[in-house]
């Protein structure tokens, strides 16, 4: 699987671009004033493995003139019916306001889909205004059951199968 939208290439994550997804959400989290969270929350990012290419999730990353620029991520979880969850969506300052957050997310709908899940659960924070702002206008009702400490908002969409 690669992507590529405008000057953007979205591919799939590999060893090597472990510290550097890292560094880029850490940043983002700080910019917003929300903790980095290695032991807890963020831990899927530094055991990528463990927490989405084992069990049957996908992690991307996002690149610009061969430089990560961003990361997005689902896997599968226990609520819901059939259900994933995107995860560690984020886009450094300079890329975003480009559509691209918008076309990741329908790539990653669309992937999701094709894998033949059913739900789609997001958690954020309403500090992540651009986030909220993405969710809701792309289908996505907020419901209630956050499980991330440093989010307070959760949203669901329901994918329909029609053939």
């Amino acid at each position: 699987m690669k992507l590529s939208y405008k000057e953007f290439l979205i591919r799939p994550w590999m060893p090597r671009d472990r510290n550097q997804s890292a560094a880029i959400i850490r940043d983002i989290l700080m910019e917003y004033g929300l903790p980095w969270e290695p032991s807890g929350a963020d831990r899927d990012v530094l055991e990528v493995e463990t927490f989405y290419t084992n069990i049957g999730g996908e992690f991307w990353v996002i690149e610009q003139q061969s430089k990560l620029v961003g990361t997005a991520a689902y896997y599968p979880i226990e609520r819901g019916e059939n259900a994933v969850e995107i995860r560690k969506m984020y886009l450094v300052p300079e890329v975003r306001g480009k559509g691209l957050g918008k076309y990741l997310l329908g790539q990653l709908e669309r992937a999701i889909a094709n894998r033949g899940f059913q739900e789609i659960w997001i958690e954020t924070a309403s500090i992540l205004k651009e986030a909220v702002k993405l969710y809701e206008s792309n289908g996505y009702q907020p419901t209630t059951g956050v499980e991330t400490k440093r989010c307070d908002r959760v949203y669901v969409k329901f994918l329909s199968h029609d053939s």
